[in-house]
């Protein structure tokens, strides 16, 4: 039996990690096996390659080279890691995946297409089941961002208004070209308000009974 693939997509400060918690445990509660994993990461090659990236110290990197090194850690990732709990039958739940290097390659790096069939490449053409695309703007998710105490911002946080611009505009066009697949999830709210949201997706693809 194959398990069910979920990723969690949006911009810096757009509250995924609160919400992948509730995610979680709302699967479990349901009776789901989650696997919970991460992009660019989820296994030992895979965090290396994560940890390239994000370093601020690499100013240097291309556009192109951190689109191969995320395509590199995604392809370790999903045989690794993702396709075989698949096909043990869990529930994986993915924070970030395949729309992220669109959005910020894609669109941000100005990369275009090429970003799309390099991933198909690295993942086999495997798509998530349902994505939840948590949508609040650059500024709003920045100043979120700004409110954490301690937070050290790491080389893509740190880059110019413009660049998380079109990394927003290359989300809102993916979530209208894929409006099947993403649920557009207004996260510019309270957490609670957000996860509703949330959770009428997740009913719609597993088909759980919606709580009362």
């Amino acid at each position: 039996m194959k398990g069910y693939f979920i990723s969690v997509e949006g911009g810096d400060g757009s509250g995924k990690s609160t919400q992948m918690q509730r995610i979680e445990a709302y699967l479990t509660e349901m009776g789901q096996e989650v696997l919970l994993t991460r992009e660019p990461g989820g296994t030992p090659m895979a965090e290396k390659i994560r940890e390239m990236i994000l370093d601020p110290a690499n100013r240097d990197l291309t556009g192109r080279a951190e689109m191969l090194l995320y395509a590199a850690a995604r392809a370790q990732h999903v045989e690794e890691k993702i396709l075989p709990a698949l096909r043990a039958g869990k529930t994986v739940l993915s924070d970030r995946f395949t729309d992220s290097s669109i959005a910020y390659q894609g669109f941000g790096r100005g990369l275009g297409d090429m970003v799309a069939e390099v991933n198909r490449i690295a993942t086999g053409g495997l798509e998530p089941d349902l994505t939840i695309f948590l949508n609040i703007t650059p500024a709003a998710g920045m100043a979120r961002k700004n409110r954490q105490d301690g937070h050290v911002l790491d080389r893509l946080e740190q880059e110019k208004a413009a660049f998380h611009e079109a990394v927003y505009a290359g989300y809102l066009q993916l979530a209208k070209e894929n409006s099947t697949r993403i649920a557009d999830i207004d996260a510019d709210r309270p957490a609670e308000a957000v996860f509703a949201d949330i959770r009428k997706a997740l009913d719609r693809v597993f088909g759980f009974v919606p709580q009362k």
